[in-house]
C-alpha cells in the first residue's frame, strides 16, 4: 500500500514539474511562436472573418429587427385613354381617323414607392411625391403581405415628406426608432430598405454616409423640380421605388428618408434628415396638420466663390418672390441677397430654408439684404404655408 502512494505522489510530483517546465518555456517562447503564426497570416486571416461576421450579423439584425416596419406603398386608380389610331384601318373610310372616339378606361394598380411604420396607430412617413396624386387611391403592404387601405394623406406644403394614416391593429404594426441625424459623420455605415424600382419588395443595401449638407434639383422637367437642401448622401444603392423608405444606422435607427439618386451616376443617392420627419411630426402631433412658416421666395445658393467672382456677398439669391407673400408685403425684390435671417449669417452650410424652418408662424424675422452694393434691414412677418 504504502509503495502505491510513493508511486502515485512520484507521478504527481513528475506532472507538476514538467507542466512547470513547459509552462515556462512556452511562455519565453511565445513571441516567437506568435510571430511564426502571424508570418503565415493565420492570425489575420482570423481577425478578418472576425470582422466579416460582426458587419454580416449587423446588418441581418437591423433587417430582421427593422424590415417588417419598412412598407411598400401602391397606387390604384382609373386612367381614361384615348387612341386617335384606333379605326386607322377603317375598311370604310381608308385614313379616316376618327375625331370624337370615346376615351378608353384603363385600371392601374402597381407599387410606386416606400414608407416606414413610425406609430402602432397606422402612421406611416414616406416622400410627398411618391402620392403626390390626389385623384388616386393609395395602400400599404406590409413586409408579410398584408395589405392597408390608406384613410388620409397628410403633405407637408414645405419638404418632400407625407405622412400617410392606416387602420390596422397596433399587434400587426412595428413602429422603426428614429435616430439623430444632427450626428451623423461621414464614412458611417448605412443601410437603406425599400421597394426597389416599385417591384422588388423590402431590398436592402449597404453603404457608408458620403456626405452631409448636399443642396440637390429632385425631380424631372415634366413633372416640376424642387431644391432639396441639407439632404445625406450615400453609396447604398437607392432606386426609384426606394422613395420614401428608410436609411438606418447600425443600431437600425432611422437616420434619413430616401428621396433621391443622381441620374447619369452611380452610387450617388440622397436621404432627407430624420430631423426634419421629426419637426414635422411634432408639429402634426400638436395641432393635426403641417404649420410651416412661409416666406415665399424662390432663390439660390450664392457661395463665396461666385460671390467673390462677381463683386457680390455670400447668401441667398433671391430669384423669384411669390405674389401676396410675406416676402412681397415687407418689400423684398428679385436679385436681392439675404446675407442674414435675425443676425444669423446665411450660407451653403446654413441655408435660408434651413433657418426659416425652425421660426414659428406669425414670427416677426430680420432680413438683411444687400441690395445694389449696400445693406438694407427688411422686417417680415412670416405666415402659414398654404
Amino acid at each position: 500500500m504504502k509503495t502505491l502512494k510513493k508511486i502515485i505522489l512520484g507521478f504527481l510530483i513528475f506532472v507538476l514539474v514538467f507542466w512547470g517546465i513547459f509552462g515556462i518555456f512556452a511562455y519565453k517562447s511565445w513571441p516567437k511562436i506568435k510571430s511564426w503564426v502571424n508570418s503565415r497570416g493565420l492570425s489575420d486571416n482570423l481577425n478578418v472573418q472576425r470582422r466579416i461576421l460582426n458587419e454580416e450579423s449587423v446588418v441581418i439584425e437591423v433587417v430582421e429587427k427593422y424590415g417588417p416596419s419598412v412598407v411598400t406603398i401602391g397606387i390604384k386608380k382609373t386612367e381614361k385613354i384615348y387612341d386617335p389610331f384606333e379605326n386607322f384601318f377603317d375598311p370604310f373610310g381608308i385614313f379616316d381617323i376618327p375625331k370624337n372616339s370615346l376615351p378608353k378606361e384603363q385600371k392601374i394598380e402597381q407599387d410606386i414607392g416606400s414608407g416606414f411604420v413610425i406609430s402602432k396607430d397606422g402612421l406611416i412617413v414616406t416622400n410627398k411625391h411618391v402620392v403626390s396624386d390626389t385623384a388616386a387611391q393609395y395602400r400599404v403592404f406590409t413586409k408579410d403581405n398584408k395589405l392597408y387601405e390608406v384613410e388620409k394623406i397628410y403633405r407637408d406644403p414645405t419638404i418632400d415628406l407625407a405622412i400617410l394614416k392606416v387602420n390596422a391593429p397596433a399587434q400587426e404594426l412595428s413602429p422603426i426608432e428614429l435616430g439623430d441625424s444632427d450626428k451623423l459623420k461621414v464614412g458611417q455605415f448605412a443601410i437603406a430598405i425599400g421597394a426597389a424600382l416599385g417591384e422588388f419588395r423590402n431590398t436592402v443595401t449597404t453603404g457608408v454616409i458620403s456626405g452631409l449638407g448636399r443642396t440637390i434639383t429632385a425631380g424631372s422637367p415634366f413633372e416640376g423640380t424642387e431644391n432639396l437642401d441639407n439632404v445625406i448622401q450615400t453609396d447604398a444603392a437607392i432606386n426609384p421605388g426606394n422613395s420614401g423608405g428608410p436609411l438606418l444606422n447600425s443600431l437600425g435607427q432611422a437616420i434619413g428618408v430616401n428621396v433621391a439618386v443622381a441620374s447619369g451616376a452611380q452610387n450617388i443617392g440622397f436621404a432627407l434628415p430624420i430631423n426634419l420627419a421629426k419637426q414635422m411630426l411634432e408639429n402634426f402631433n400638436k395641432t393635426g396638420q403641417f404649420s410651416r412658416p412661409f416666406l415665399g421666395i424662390r432663390y439660390r445658393d450664392i457661395d463665396k466663390k461666385e460671390a467673390i467672382a462677381k463683386g457680390w456677398v455670400e447668401g441667398a439669391g433671391v430669384i423669384e418672390v411669390i405674389v401676396d407673400s410675406p416676402a412681397e408685403k415687407a418689400g423684398v425684390k428679385p436679385g436681392d441677397i439675404i446675407t442674414k435671417i435675425d443676425g444669423e449669417k446665411i450660407g451653403i452650410d446654413n441655408t435660408l430654408t434651413k433657418v426659416i424652418s425652425v421660426k414659428k408662424v406669425g414670427q416677426e424675422i430680420k432680413l438683411t439684404v444687400w441690395r445694389e452694393d449696400k445693406e438694407e434691414t427688411i422686417t417680415v412677418s412670416l405666415e402659414e404655408a398654404k
